[in-house]
């Protein structure tokens, strides 16, 4: 596969970090350093635009202080085919792979790019390439703030042991998870079924109310007729959580801290929760309250090919675009009414 790789490829990219305009050019085709160990050139099948992350440089810059020079490429997460693999690596030419390749370094909306051995891989069978390009950012978030971050022991899930102990254990943990119809809070609702958490409280729009129930929530919070606060308020005894996952911010945080018990955790992939803690509740206290950002760990990523596989999680796509359609589907996802995450097709 690689005698006739071309020399110029097609790839968006996002030449000034102030502003979020993308052009479509063709440009040199990535190859990894001489000597280097550790990178595999990846042709791409499909990616996802991630929201926000065309302003992520600018607001971020202390994330982009790298000293490789890098081609400003867009989407951090893909799935795609190994073309070239560094001597020892357990990835092979020919193999079919998924990543979240970290927010410095050159993203996936190209023919090819870059990916190093530590964020990578393989991907489900089970899964097609677009269900693979849109898995590794939202799942790993989940899958880390549950079982990194968060209470609930992985060692439950049956692709991971199925052991006893952690099981006994998770079932008496309750857990909240707010945007829970979306792409991050939809993986934290299977990934808690999975690991049998005593309880999983969905906060949701009603439109998918159903399908988060279907997912494994065992109660599910309506935020258009009810608040977190209010809902908690009704019978705090009985449901105040162990732990909170927000995917929100702003005031669905603040009402977390309602929900959560003295000595609890909340976990925010949006905000500080304590710049939003309310001053009724000044005193009370958590074991840990956290904003986190997730890591691109393709160990992670291996186990959560075991559980697609297994059939105990799944992402929910909205669409897939053409590839000169990029533009399509960073505004779809900017509107944030997307009904699960936008694909872009690259090589598929």
């Amino acid at each position: 596969m690689t005698t006739n790789l071309p020399q110029n490829i097609r790839a968006v990219l996002q030449p000034d970090p102030n502003t979020d305009n993308l052009i479509l050019t063709k440009t040199a085709l990535p190859t990894p350093e001489e000597g280097d160990t550790e990178e595999h050139l990846v042709q791409i099948k499909a990616t996802s635009p991630c929201l926000a992350e065309l302003t992520w440089e600018r607001n971020f810059p202390d994330a982009f202080t790298s000293e490789r020079k890098r081609e400003r490429v867009p989407g951090t997460e893909g799935a795609g085919i190994i073309i070239t693999a560094p001597a020892g690596s357990p990835f092979k030419p020919n193999d079919e792979v998924y990543f979240r390749n970290s927010a410095e370094r050159r993203g996936c909306l190209s023919d090819y790019t870059l990916v190093h051995k530590k964020t990578l891989a393989h991907k489900p069978k089970t899964q097609n390439w677009f269900e693979a390009a849109v898995t590794p950012l939202s799942s790993l978030t989940a899958y880390q703030a549950l079982f990194e971050h968060g209470l609930l022991d992985p060692r439950a899930i049956v692709t991971q042991g199925d052991d006893a102990k952690a099981r006994e254990a998770n079932s008496k943990i309750r857990v909240l998870i707010t945007a829970a119809s979306g792409s991050v809070g939809s993986w934290a609702v299977q990934l808690a079924s999975a690991a049998g958490a005593g309880a999983i409280i969905a906060v949701s729009g009603p439109g998918k109310l159903d399908e988060v129930r279907k997912a494994g929530a065992t109660d599910v919070v309506d935020y258009t007729k009810q608040s977190v606060a209010d809902w908690t308020a009704e019978d705090p005894s009985s449901r105040e959580c162990d732990m909170a996952l927000d995917c929100v911010g702003g005031n669905s945080l603040a009402a977390c801290w309602t929900a959560v018990r003295d000595g609890g955790v909340l976990l925010s992939v949006s905000d500080s929760p304590d710049r939003v803690k309310p001053a009724s509740l000044s005193s009370k206290k958590l074991s840990k309250a956290t904003w986190f950002l997730v890591e691109p760990r393709g160990s992670d990523l291996a186990e959560i090919t075991k559980i697609v596989d297994a059939g105990l999680g799944k992402p929910w796509i909205d669409s897939v675009v053409e590839f000169e359609d990029f533009q399509k589907a960073f505004d779809k996802v900017e509107t944030r009414h997307a009904n699960g995450k936008v694909v872009i097709k690259v090589t598929a």
